[in-house]
């Protein structure tokens, strides 16, 4: 299934950007995702909640766009994915070094999608939350 995605502003403690992900988040849509980004950071986005409720699947691609998302929304370039490899240890150093970071947040994920981020480690990067309002409550 592809993956489609919605986009809207919430208005919680702070201002909210919601991207709610639907399909399968993979190598032929992560690179479209990050630059879905990019606008809106530039455009001032802050806070950005990833809803992942109804992402039924993610591939090392998709890990691979969502810590890319996290390096944009703080301000970073995020690893070059030409560069494969590179940016899948970028990821893990980053992953062992943990930190708090309130700039990203996840809501809803599948018990599958989650033990993907487990398994590699990336739910160190990510705060989550079981739904959106409990995230968006978090801000």
């Amino acid at each position: 299934m592809a993956m489609q995605t919605t986009v809207e502003r919430v208005d919680a403690a702070v201002p909210v950007t919601v991207i709610t992900l639907a399909g399968e988040l993979d190598a032929s849509n992560y690179l479209r995702l990050v630059d879905d980004v990019r606008p809106l950071y530039a455009a001032g986005a802050r806070h950005l909640l990833l809803d992942l409720t109804d992402l039924t699947f993610i591939s090392s691609s998709g890990l691979v766009s969502l810590y890319s998302i996290l390096k944009v929304m703080q301000g970073e370039e995020p690893p070059d994915p030409e560069y494969g490899w590179s940016a899948l240890h970028a990821m893990e150093r980053d992953a062992e070094e943990g930190g708090d970071q309130n700039a990203v947040r996840i809501a809803g994920m599948r018990p599958d999608v989650a033990g993907v981020l487990q398994r590699t480690g990336l739910d160190a990067l990510f705060p989550s939350h079981p739904d959106r309002e409990s995230a968006l409550a978090a801000f």
